[in-house]
């Protein structure tokens, strides 16, 4: 199939909707991205980009301008609240490809950055909230709020855990509130009181709480990411500094100051959902692409880099199949398998020796080595 006579219109411009409009355009495909908000702005904090992950982006020409504002981390260290050591072990796939290949650490915000200013100018159009979906079939009718309508040959819905595109073709899949919330900064390496030594992810456990330490080498600063169980289901809930210091005690003193320290003005508090996994993924022509099919718990690490799978691998199918209804058949077949594993991985609540099962998270063993 030649995808460069495809009209393809992606909705959402966030990771999977910026990389999938990026590995198109590489074959020439004619692509839009339509992103409800106004201005590109990613909230939040750390992520750890794995080693497939980069591998795709080094494929794709563009490792540099994520390396550029990522640092390269060998291994991750998880250990009881108080710091005693549970495991230690290097990033599992580093050793899988030609070159050696880290698990970057990167703040969502340059990592969002970073690839939307690798697209070509005037790829994304910015105020478009997507209103309904026509499927007619061999196209799709899209409109939007603002009045425009478009019809492509392929529409790719990666517009998010609260997807227009899924609620309005494959069925309602709520969020569902998985008991936690999550507490997420960024702060100076300066105000870390010594916890900053190297390139390494550090998770402390205890008593329901889990806290993440991701260096921020780029911005000389650390995400700090607190996720703790909480009976309020709000979407933003309303907390005070005294929650957050209950959701800590007893951990590291380190840890303890960090929280002391912080001005909750500065702390994105979210509470903690995904979706139960979605039965099907497309039509004929359309399909559902990153957090629309299968938003995940954050526990592993794994959402950002199962979108950029996601699209990678339906990049891969639209070159390789002879029709665009064959190709997302195939695309939903390769990468379903996987996510759904990830998203009960990720919901699993573990114990000191699951851990070595549990916690890596990448593509899991059944899957075997891509």
């Amino acid at each position: 199939m030649d995808i460069t006579n495809l009209k393809i219109a992606v909705v959402g411009a966030g990771y999977g909707g910026a990389a999938v409009a990026k590995g198109l355009s590489l074959q020439g495909a004619d692509v839009t991205v339509y992103e409800q908000a106004n201005e590109i702005h990613e909230v939040g904090a750390g992520i750890g980009l794995r080693p497939s992950t980069m591998d795709l982006f080094r494929r794709w020409g563009i490792f540099d301008a994520i390396a550029r504002v990522s640092s390269p981390s060998d291994y991750f260290e998880i250990l009881a609240a108080t710091g005693d050591p549970i495991a230690k072990d290097s990033w599992p796939g580093m050793d899988d490809y030609e070159v050696k290949t880290h698990t970057h650490l990167i703040h969502r915000g340059d990592f969002i950055d970073a690839l939307t200013g690798v697209l070509p100018e005037g790829m994304i159009k910015l105020g478009h909230k997507l209103e309904s979906l026509e499927d007619r079939g061999s196209s799709t009718v899209l409109r939007f709020t603002n009045g425009e309508t478009v019809e492509a040959d392929l529409v790719i819905g990666a517009d998010g855990i609260k997807s227009t595109v899924r609620q309005q073709l494959f069925g309602e899949h709520e969020p569902v509130f998985a008991g936690e919330h999550a507490y997420r900064v960024v702060i100076p390496t300066s105000a870390c009181h010594g916890m900053v030594v190297d390139d390494n992810l550090r998770m402390y456990i205890g008593r329901g709480t889990k806290v993440y330490l991701l260096p921020l080498r780029h911005r000389d600063g650390l995400s700090f990411d607190v996720t703790a169980l909480d009976a309020d289901g709000t979407w933003v809930p309303q907390v005070t500094k005294e929650d957050l210091l209950s959701k800590v005690q007893g951990f590291d003193e380190r840890i303890m100051a960090i929280a002391r320290d912080l001005d909750l003005a500065t702390v994105n508090v979210r509470a903690v959902y995904d979706i139960d996994p979605v039965d099907t993924w497309h039509t004929g022509s359309v399909t559902l692409l990153g957090d629309s099919a299968h938003a995940m718990l954050h526990h592993q690490g794994q959402g950002a880099n199962s979108a950029i799978m996601d699209a990678g691998a339906l990049v891969d199918a639209l070159l390789a199949a002879d029709s665009v209804p064959a190709a997302l058949a195939a695309f939903q077949a390769e990468r379903k398998p996987v996510t759904d594993e990830l998203q009960a991985i990720s919901r699993h609540g573990w114990t000191d020796d699951e851990l070595d099962d549990v916690f890596p998270g990448q593509k899991p063993a059944s899957q075997g080595t891509r």
